[in-house]
């Protein structure tokens, strides 16, 4: 039986298993096709700084997780560097691999199989892990199992609002660009959000920073990402999105926010910019970081009336470009040295650049954010010219 055949295989019975099970399934299959002694499936958490080892023993209660950090641990190098890991164990042969989605790190795939693995089972084992992602993300929408893995400690109701805000992804690779986001919440949940979307032939980003703090901060950041979905949705104009929610946040008359929206065109690179009320973004250039200085504009929800301008960002290829909220600049997270952070980072992909730059501030702050910390990396390769449906990694 071929690969291919044998992967349509596991996709069919993962898809027929109830949807907390589907992970039984894969494991039961790489056992009885590789004589894998043990199987595991590691998710990736919230914090981005740990995997959580996943296991099911047959009922809800019956649950167990296994939190490792990865920094300095072999499963860091491979949610860093993407590619398959093995070495000799004292039972066969140790084997990692990244379970990932179009740059979307979801987690590990680790086996422990005979000794001198040959190169056949090895793309074999990476072929499984590229269907397991697609496994996990489909059975997502059923069971909270993987939502419960990532959580290592327990949510407030702000923070459970603040996270179902944000996008299933926190990363996207296509032909034309990499982008990846990172939150980092304080103590006191600030409703700072971050959106993309990517569709034939544009790329739209949002980053947003409601006033307040805990339930309050979350209830605008609902509102603010809700209008903007909504008018997105309906193809209204970058300036339209922009008045439709500052109406929304008038309408709802509890507080105003700061923002930025960001419109790539796929075909010939041409970029919109809305900058409410939002600190500067920074953009790095042939290794030198600068701030992008652009026109700032209204916070959305001022009761009086102002308008919004599109302005045009400069972005060739080769440049990386970071949105970020204030909590990064302020409350003692300024001491982060954020141009040196990226420089030092830019050989590593956004995803590790944006968990670089959360870090370096949550440990400039001691540990303790007093704000919100949101950043976006977006790395821009190039225009290219789409030919199916949406865009996508070649």
């Amino acid at each position: 039986m071929d690969e291919g055949t044998q992967l349509r295989g596991l996709l069919r019975a993962a898809e027929a298993a109830a949807p907390v099970e589907a992970l039984d399934v894969v494991s039961e299959d790489l056992r009885r096709r590789f004589g894998a002694e043990t199987v595991s499936f590691l998710i990736v958490d919230l914090t981005g700084r740990a995997v959580v080892r996943l296991t099911t023993v047959g009922s809800e209660s019956g649950r167990r997780a296994q939190r490792i950090e990865l920094f300095g641990s072999i499963y860091e190098r491979v949610v860093r560097t993407q590619q398959l890991h093995q070495e000799p164990v004292a039972r066969g042969q140790r084997v990692i691999a990244p379970v990932t989605n179009r740059g979307d790190a979801i987690g590990l795939l680790e086996l422990t199989l005979p000794a001198g693995p040959e190169e056949p089972v090895l793309q074999a084992v990476r072929e499984a892990a590229r269907a397991l992602a697609y496994i996990v993300i489909a059975n997502q929408r059923f069971t909270d199992l993987y939502t419960w893995g990532k959580r290592t400690t327990p949510l407030s109701l702000p923070a459970e609002i603040q996270y179902r805000l944000l996008p299933a992804s926190l990363a996207c690779e296509a032909t034309p660009f990499t982008v990846a986001c990172n939150l980092e919440p304080s103590a006191n949940i600030s409703g700072d959000t971050f959106d993309y979307t990517l569709d034939r032939e544009t790329l739209h980003l949002s980053l947003t920073d409601p006033m307040g703090h805990d339930l309050q901060a979350a209830l605008l950041a609902t509102v603010l990402v809700g209008a903007l979905r909504r008018a997105r949705r309906a193809g209204a104009d970058i300036i339209e999105q922009a008045h439709q929610a500052n109406q929304a946040l008038v309408d709802y008359d509890r507080g105003h926010a700061t923002g930025q929206l960001l419109r790539i065109n796929l075909r010939d690179g041409r970029t919109q910019f809305v900058n409410a009320g939002h600190p500067w973004p920074l953009r790095m250039r042939d290794g030198q970081v600068e701030e992008v200085a652009i026109a700032v504009d209204e916070p959305f929800g001022l009761p009086f009336p102002h308008t919004y301008q599109a302005q045009t960002l400069d972005l060739r290829p080769g440049d990386r470009l970071v949105m970020l909220t204030d909590g990064i600049l302020e409350h003692g997270a300024e001491n982060a040295d954020l141009a040196a952070i990226l420089q030092a980072s830019q050989d590593l992909r956004p995803r590790e650049t944006a968990l670089a730059l959360t870090t370096a501030a949550l440990k400039a702050c001691g540990g303790r954010l007093e704000d919100d910390i949101v950043v976006i990396v977006l790395d821009w390769h190039g225009t290219h010219q789409p030919t199916g449906t949406s865009a996508g990694p070649p």
